[in-house]
């Protein structure tokens, strides 16, 4: 089989965030400017010309709850398809700093 007619590479990965759907759907489209995106209340679908196709599925928002404090968790499902992992690992650290909060 030849490189051209090879089957694109998957790759999926899931993460627990402390976000909510509402926080996702702020700052996500940021991330992916320079892609065509397709947004829906359950995720998004973003192409890029070189490709690249990524599908990000959110689950159930649910709450955490500390003493009288509640955090939202959604389990956020990442499906990369004909990504090269230093394309995937650099957008999943870009992901992560846009979706980091305040601390230390």
């Amino acid at each position: 089989m030849s490189a051209a007619s090879a089957p694109p590479v998957l790759h999926a990965e899931r993460r627990e965030m402390g976000i909510s759907h509402a926080d996702f759907h702020r700052v996500f489209p940021r991330l992916v400017s320079e892609a065509e995106a397709e947004f829906d209340t359950a995720g998004a679908c973003i192409r890029w010309a070189d490709g690249r196709r990524l599908v990000v599925r959110l689950a159930a928002e649910r709450e955490r709850r500390i003493a009288l404090l509640r955090l939202p968790v959604t389990d956020v499902h990442f499906e990369f398809t004909a990504f090269p992992a230093a394309a995937r690992d650099a957008f999943l650290a870009r992901f992560d700093r846009a979706f980091q909060k305040g601390g230390g």
